[in-house]
């Protein structure tokens, strides 16, 4: 009889640890090896937030705005 893992499916390359509520530590490491594979732009953005874009005027930033081409 095969023993009950603390994740809910194999290791995969394509899909994120699934979080069956068991063994939160060693399901947080293979998450975060997981988004890190991916690519390490979404870490950084998980960990600090979204970059948001701006350039400076007259000495203070302003966030650039998205221009729509219609």
């Amino acid at each position: 009889m095969a023993e009950k893992l603390p994740f809910g499916e194999g290791a995969s390359i394509n899909r994120p640890p699934l979080f069956c509520g068991l063994n939160y530590q060693f399901w947080k490491v293979r998450t975060e090896i997981f988004v890190e594979y991916l690519d390490k732009g979404i870490c950084d953005a998980i960990e600090n937030g979204p970059f948001i874009p701006k350039f400076e005027k007259d000495g203070s930033f302003i966030k650039k705005t998205l221009v729509s081409m219609d």
